[in-house]
């Protein structure tokens, strides 16, 4: 069996030495924090080295999906599941049956900074395939449910020029979407549903 020499005093680092070490770590561990940990997670670059890594855009883009999903919550209440989206989502819908065969059609256009609901009442079970388009520039959307006291977010996205899907309602109430343009021009979106619903609601 080796046994290790048990180290001598002169080969420990001394007080001094490990203090260097210690200020060092510190020092990286904030340089981290302000060059990617702040601007990734909050878009806050104060050094902009994150602009130039890319990460404040990530930052500023999860700040701006959290800031429309609080909006969401204030709206129509807490998002109780969110862990179900391959569930209830689907078979996407090809871009040949898009093209017939629909039974509604809704074209709104945006200024920047507006915002819209398209909701549909189904009740549980109930399945709606819909496909839509954004023209003139790209939009915010937030494609979520609620009702009897309950709700579920499906998918949400940012700058999207396009979306197709179904979905298939897990309870009664109302299931759509709320869109926000935030880029600089208007923005036209033209959606097409079919499938099982009984109204289709739509608020500016």
């Amino acid at each position: 069996m080796f046994n290790a020499e048990k180290p001598s005093l002169e080969e420990l680092p001394s007080s001094a030495q490990l203090l260097r070490s210690t200020v060092i770590a510190a020092i990286g561990a904030v340089v981290i924090l302000v060059t990617v940990v702040l601007p990734a997670e909050y878009g806050i670059d104060p050094t902009g080295a994150g602009r130039v890594l890319g990460l404040t855009e990530m930052g500023e883009i999860k700040q701006e999906l959290a800031d429309e999903a609080e909006q969401d919550r204030a709206i129509h209440g807490p998002d109780q599941s969110s862990s179900v989206l391959d569930a209830v989502l689907g078979v996407l819908v090809s871009t040949a049956e898009a093209e017939e065969g629909w039974r509604d059609e809704v074209t709104f256009t945006l200024t920047p900074g507006d915002t819209a609901e398209i909701k549909l009442v189904m009740v549980e079970g109930n399945t709606a395939e819909y496909a839509w388009t954004a023209e003139g520039g790209r939009i915010n959307f937030d494609l979520h449910a609620h009702g009897d006291g309950r709700s579920i977010d499906y998918d949400r996205g940012r700058g999207a020029s396009a979306g197709d899907g179904s979905i298939e309602a897990p309870f009664a109430g109302e299931h759509g979407w709320f869109w926000r343009n935030r880029d600089t021009a208007d923005v036209t979106v033209t959606l097409q549903l079919r499938g099982d619903y009984s109204e289709l609601k739509q608020t500016d």
